[in-house]
């Protein structure tokens, strides 16, 4: 059977990264993993992934940064890319900290909190994916 989209997951919790890892592959999504931002951005530049699964809270290089990087126009070949927020912040609290941080809005394709259910988190994915071959 043909593997689906490469999903990059970001994300320094290891029990949601095989947690979701499990659900996607199982699904025949080809799953890569970073455990902070700065692992994530190195690996969505090497891997090249058609979404990202994003933490929020990390070390080091936290969600939040990686949303501004990714902004910057060094990076705008990756500006197609979705973004799904994965974490156990509030969505209004987390943008509310973005704009105070950035004075931009959190510019990303779907924000989900945890803990999430494994259907969802597909059905979630799949949009995203039918979105941008559209």
């Amino acid at each position: 059977m043909k593997k689906q989209a490469k999903i990059l997951i970001v994300d320094d919790d290891p029990d949601i990264v095989v947690a979701i890892s499990a659900v996607l592959e199982a699904h025949d999504y080809q799953v890569v993993t970073a455990r902070d931002g700065d692992e994530g951005l190195a690996k969505l530049r090497d891997e090249r992934p058609q979404l990202i699964v994003l933490d929020l809270l990390m070390p080091r290089m936290d969600g939040f940064a990686v949303c501004k990087e990714l902004k910057d126009p060094r990076r705008a070949k990756y500006a197609n890319v979705p973004i799904l927020i994965l974490t156990s912040v509030k969505e209004e609290a987390s943008r509310r900290r973005y704009e105070l941080e950035t004075g931009l809005s959190l510019d990303v394709d779907d924000y989900v909190e945890k803990p999430i259910d494994p259907t969802a988190l597909l059905h979630r994915v799949e949009k995203l994916l039918k979105k941008k071959k559209a």
